[in-house]
């Protein structure tokens, strides 16, 4: 099951995993929040170090702890 999050306004955010490669070879890690649920790219859990808040708009966000 994928981490969710319910903002203010009562809308439900999945939150999604995306590995991009940069145009230096290094991986990347991308995380973010969708509201429909993407197979492949979900996320059971908040990763260790960051949280999630709410930006004015509603749209929820990870940040460093």
């Amino acid at each position: 099951m994928a981490f969710t999050f319910k903002n203010s306004k009562g809308t439900e955010y999945y939150l999604h995993l995306k590995k991009v490669q940069r145009a230096s070879g290094k991986e990347t890690e991308l995380y973010y929040f969708a509201r429909d649920l993407r197979k492949g790219q979900e996320v059971e859990e908040v990763p260790a170090g960051k949280k999630v808040v709410e930006l004015a708009s509603g749209l929820p966000v990870l940040k460093k702890i």
